[in-house]
């Protein structure tokens, strides 16, 4: 699993340059939480040039992986 954020992070890397016109400015935000039904772990990644934006995430209960 993390290989695929991390795949998907160096495409956004690469979209984000600008080589074909105004660049996308990528983001990126991770979150651990721990309650009573456990520890869980989320993620997201993604692009916006202001008018489109794509963003990508998913998450894992720490017992539930």
């Amino acid at each position: 699993m993390l290989r695929i954020y991390f795949a998907m992070l160096s495409l956004l890397v690469i979209a984000a340059c600008g080589a074909d016109g105004e660049p996308f400015k990528p983001r990126a935000n991770a979150n651990i939480g721990i309650g009573s039904d456990g520890v869980h772990t989320s993620g997201n990644v993604g692009i916006s040039n202001g008018t489109v934006s794509i963003s990508i995430g998913g998450g894992c209960r720490w017992y539930g992986c």
